[in-house]
């Protein structure tokens, strides 16, 4: 190196070394901001979404309990029928010839008891005066009996046929919907079977069978056995069902049944709500989904679902300490409710969750931490933004990297 060059490369030197000393002395970047929520504690409804089936509260068959032929029907088809009501008429004359061939065996046994009688009181009065032996007045008196026995026989035989003459009148069993006619008139019923004629189904209420599985079920059990479930005031659960076009019923069913016997095919257990149906709007036979309120769980938190995040090791989230630094905590979820997480372990009172800003946190570094807001923006970008102000300013120590000035103008455009 000559001479001349030597004070220039000293110079430069010199120059950079300065440089460095200055680069080493910049201020660190401020810790970032995030958006948090305060956890605190909440008594939900203890609830699982279900899928049943309507059925009637009570059905029966109306069949023809006589033989004959089918005359008549009265009711019309698909209306409400009271108890008692006729619905069909079968061809009362077979029947009531019977009647009357009993009411004459009926004339004719009291005839003949009242011949027996007779002469039973004549033979008692002469067995006083010697006129008769004491056999002759224990016939009268046998004679006597077999006619009072006859006569209830034929009692009998008047009273079954005119429960036959009123079966031919079929008359509904309950009140309810009667169905369709299965039998046309002028068919022959009765004969050798009970023919169905209709069917009526009550259907205020209804009921509303499902199935729950025995995980659920011992889940349910492990939560009332560790006491974080408390039972609403009258025992019983409540069943809200939600129709086919995605409408809230305006009844609220009660459970009124639960089967003690796992089905081995399904491997879950059966159960019955009652469901009001005063409108008659729901009908036997259609699916719906429901909402099964169980009791209320006491000591759960509800976060939005963006604070909840999943490894290999399970579910966790991000908070904020009191010491100002990121630290992760595992925590257990039970389903969501209106777009929350449930989460019934792992988190408590006051923890502050992070909800915006993850993607820029790392755990034990430190965060300043302000509430969030979820309306405000998606997420990240009410965080990044603030950053995007300053970044013009901040990008002449940049110049050599213009990738910082465009981090902070892309979220910017976003929000």
């Amino acid at each position: 190196m000559t001479p001349t060059l030597r004070p220039i490369a000293l110079s430069v030197a010199l120059l950079m070394a300065v440089a460095a000393c200055k680069k080493q002395e910049q201020p660190a970047p401020p810790p970032p901001e995030v958006g948090v929520i305060t956890a605190a504690p909440q008594t939900v409804p203890l609830q699982r979404d279900l899928v049943g089936r309507l059925a009637p509260y009570r059905s029966s068959d109306v069949r023809a309990r006589v033989p004959g032929v089918l005359t008549k029907r009265v009711y019309q088809e698909g209306s409400d029928v009271k108890e008692g009501q006729v619905l069909f008429l079968i061809d009362p004359a077979p029947l009531q010839a019977s009647l009357s061939s009993s009411q004459a065996q009926l004339a004719s046994a009291q005839a003949s008891y009242t011949n027996a009688h007779i002469a039973a009181e004549r033979a008692r009065q002469l067995i006083g005066q010697k006129f008769i032996s004491k056999s002759d007045l224990d016939n009268a008196e046998a004679a006597e009996r077999s006619a009072a026995a006859a006569v209830q026989s034929a009692k009998a035989g008047v009273t079954g046929s005119r429960i036959s003459l009123d079966y031919a009148s079929v008359r509904a069993p309950i009140s309810g919907r009667a169905g369709k006619q299965q039998v046309t008139e002028g068919a022959l019923v009765g004969q050798g079977d009970v023919t169905l004629l209709t069917t009526i189904d009550q259907i205020d209420p209804l009921y509303v069978n499902f199935s729950m599985s025995v995980s659920e079920l011992e889940a349910l059990r492990k939560a009332q056995g560790a006491g974080s479930v408390a039972l609403q005031g009258n025992g019983k659960a409540q069943v809200q069902v939600t129709l086919g076009d995605g409408s809230v019923y305006g009844e609220t069913g009660t459970l009124d049944f639960s089967d003690v016997v796992v089905d081995p095919q399904t491997g879950a257990v059966s159960l019955r709500a009652q469901l009001p149906n005063p409108d008659k709007a729901l009908l036997p036979g259609s699916f719906v989904t429901l909402k099964a309120t169980l009791g209320e769980q006491n000591n759960v938190f509800l976060v939005p679902q963006v604070t909840v995040q999943r490894d290999t090791i399970g579910a966790y989230v991000m908070v904020v300490g009191k010491d100002g630094k990121v630290a992760r905590k595992n925590v257990e979820t039970s389903g969501t409710r209106e777009g929350n997480w449930l989460v019934t372990s792992g988190l408590a009172a006051g923890d502050q969750v992070i909800a915006a800003g993850l993607q820029k946190v790392k755990e034990g570094s430190p965060a300043k931490a302000t509430p969030w807001n979820p309306n405000a923006a998606p997420v990240g970008a009410p965080n990044a933004a603030k950053p995007a102000a300053g970044t013009a300013g901040a990008a002449k120590p940049a110049a050599n990297g213009e990738t910082p000035a465009k981090q902070g103008e892309k979220p910017a455009q976003q929000h």
